[in-house]
């Protein structure tokens, strides 16, 4: 599946078995009220917003966001804060939204509430630098046939806890609940073993050298024009805006 285009589609579709396609009512979020929750989260630097399951739509964004990831509030709906996943955990973020959405269903309608769902993965900074985020989220708004309608979402940058590694999710309960950690994920997005093709990186390795693009199809004996493709078409893989992003990316992520 190409997850450019089925990616929000696919995960509205989540939402909405979350929900049970109920409609949310009015909810008057007020930060005091829920000190108890963030409590619950703070291990360093986050953001917090509220997600309303039935419209797909993000609330209350705190202006942390633009502290930690240099984005300004009024460009940020889930489409966007799906954009800047690294490209190689957006598959494992899927498939991990379908699991959420398969253990909620399982639970009791007054066990809901008792639960913390945690994962983590990258995200990209303004600046084109990724940074690993730790999502913690409870549900705060239900209806009487279990359907979640809003949850609370913390993201804290555990960049200096886990630099590398695959996601990995766990449910945590509350009030004597069990919690459920490192949990089996599904695999109905397999995440692709290698972002970049073999020609791709050779493309890229002389582009760090400084060679420009017909140099490169001399040296790799192919035209500039498939040069200049490879070049587009690692920009759209990996989600850089420009060759000098994308060069300092895989200098960092070692791609090459």
């Amino acid at each position: 599946m190409n997850l450019e285009t089925v990616k929000l589609n696919e995960l509205q579709k989540v939402w909405k078995k979350i929900s049970k396609e109920s409609v949310a009512p009015d909810y008057n979020f007020e930060l005091e009220d829920h000190h108890r929750l963030l409590n619950f989260f703070q291990i360093g630097d986050y953001y917090f917003y509220i997600f309303n399951y039935t419209n797909s739509n993000i609330e209350h964004l705190s202006s942390s966001l633009c502290e930690i990831l240099g984005y300004q509030s009024s460009m940020i709906d889930i489409q966007f804060l799906l954009d800047i996943i690294h490209p190689e955990d957006l598959p494992y973020v899927m498939n991990i939204e379908y699991t959420i959405s398969d253990f909620f269903d399982q639970l009791p309608a007054d066990k809901i509430l008792k639960y913390k769902v945690r994962y983590d993965y990258r995200v990209r900074k303004s600046t084109g630098h990724f940074i690993r985020v730790l999502q913690q989220v409870i549900p705060i708004q239900t209806d009487d046939q279990g359907a979640i309608l809003r949850t609370l979402a913390i993201h804290t940058d555990i960049s200096h806890l886990k630099d590398n590694g695959r996601p990995v999710l766990s449910f945590i309960g509350f009030d004597g609940e069990p919690s459920f950690v490192n949990q089996e994920i599904s695999d109905l997005f397999l995440p692709s073993r290698e972002l970049l093709s073999k020609r791709e990186k050779q493309v890229l390795s002389a582009m760090i050298e400084g060679n420009q693009s017909k140099d490169i199809a001399t040296k790799l004996d192919i035209a500039k024009e498939t040069v200049d493709r490879h070049r587009k078409n690692m920009l759209i893989k990996t989600g850089a805006r420009s060759t000098a992003e994308l060069v300092a990316l895989a200098l960092r992520e070692g791609w090459v």
